[in-house]
Formats: C-alpha cells, sequence, structure tokens
C-alpha cells in the first residue's frame, strides 16, 4: 500500500521529489553495481583477494584510529587495552595486505562456522516458536544457512579462494538490481514508501 505524496514529510517528499530528477545516476549506479557483480562472479579468486585487501586497509584505519583514541583516554590501564586493540587491527591490517589468501582462508573457515553456529540457533528458535508463527520457514532458513556453512567447511580450505569472492559478486549483483529497480520506479514517478 503506498502512500500520497503529500502525505510524506516535506523533507522526504522533497528528497524523492529531487532524487526523481536524477534517476538515471540512481540507474547508472546500479548498472556499474550489477557489471561488477558479474566480473567479480567471472574472476571470484580476485574478486576474493580484493575484498580482502578492502578489509585489509579498513583495518588498517581503524587500528590507526584506535591507537590515537589511546592517546585521548586519561586512565592508564584503559589506554594499554585501546593500545592493544590498536595494535591487533593493524597487525591483522598488515597480513591481509601482505597475504591475502592467507586471510582468506581463516575468514572463509570462520564465516563456515558462523553459518553452520546461526543456522542451527535458527532451527532451534524455530522449534521454540511453533504457536502462530511461520516456524516452518525459519527451520527452512536455517537448514539453508546451515547447509550452506557445511559446504563451505567441508570444502575448505579450497573453498577459501573463491567463497568470499562469489559472495561479493552476489551481492553487487542484488544491489546493481535494487538500484536499477529504484532508479526506474523514480523515472516513472512511482511512490518508493509503503
Amino acid at each position: 500500500m503506498s502512500l500520497p505524496a503529500n502525505s510524506l514529510p516535506p523533507s522526504l517528499a522533497e528528497g524523492i521529489k529531487a532524487l526523481r530528477t536524477k534517476w538515471g545516476w540512481v540507474v547508472g549506479l546500479g548498472v556499474i553495481s550489477l557489471i561488477a557483480g558479474i566480473v567479480a562472479l567471472g574472476s571470484d579468486v580476485m574478486a576474493t583477494a580484493s575484498a580482502v585487501m578492502i578489509v585489509g586497509i579498513m583495518m588498517l584505519v581503524a587500528g590507526v584510529a584506535e591507537v590515537f583514541t589511546a592517546f585521548n583516554v586519561k586512565d592508564w590501564g584503559h589506554r594499554i587495552y585501546w593500545l592493544l586493540l590498536g595494535a591487533l587491527y593493524i597487525f591483522a591490517g598488515i597480513i591481509c595486505i601482505q597475504d591475502p589468501f592467507a586471510a582468506a582462508t581463516l575468514l572463509t573457515l570462520m564465516l563456515g562456522i558462523a553459518l553452520i553456529i546461526g543456522g542451527a540457533l535458527r532451527i532451534f528458535l524455530a522449534t521454540r516458536m511453533r504457536h502462530g508463527t511461520p516456524w516452518g520457514w525459519v527451520v527452512f532458513s536455517g537448514a539453508i544457512t546451515l547447509l550452506l556453512g557445511a559446504m563451505i567447511v567441508a570444502h575448505w580450505p579450497a573453498s577459501s579462494f573463491f567463497v568470499l569472492g562469489m559472495l561479493l559478486g552476489i551481492d553487487l549483483i542484488f544491489i546493481g538490481s535494487s538500484w536499477i529497480t529504484m532508479g526506474l520506479a523514480l523515472k516513472r514517478g512511482l511512490p518508493l514508501t509503503r
């Protein structure tokens, strides 16, 4: 159910109106994301290395920020914790940048284990909420998540070379598709709210 545009708050309505004139840019961003996702799926090993290097750069930046924050802390005990945390982030970031495939091996294993645990917990929680809820769909979702995690762990460490790149590619394709859909909806003048 869509709300009429005049029922939106003025700032939101004005924002959507301004976006309508830029619908082509929104579609263009979606096309770029979609193409990047297809390229990532086509070269998932390189996409894995790139994703790990980006994570490494973000960890380096976070580590440096933690170290600088430590010098603003008055208490020496807390300052040591901030410094250790910053050093750990910097160390992990350097490892990700220097050897992205070794880091991808560890990240892929952690992802597989997290999916197995998350799927098992979702199945367990679904069995506890049988009354009046769509617990069957939650069990199905948990089973798919658990199965995906088991497949990643079963093929580990070989799966480390392509899993992260494949997930990045799929994510970029979905992001691109949603941006294209939103841009085309803006072009047609359809309300974007529900």
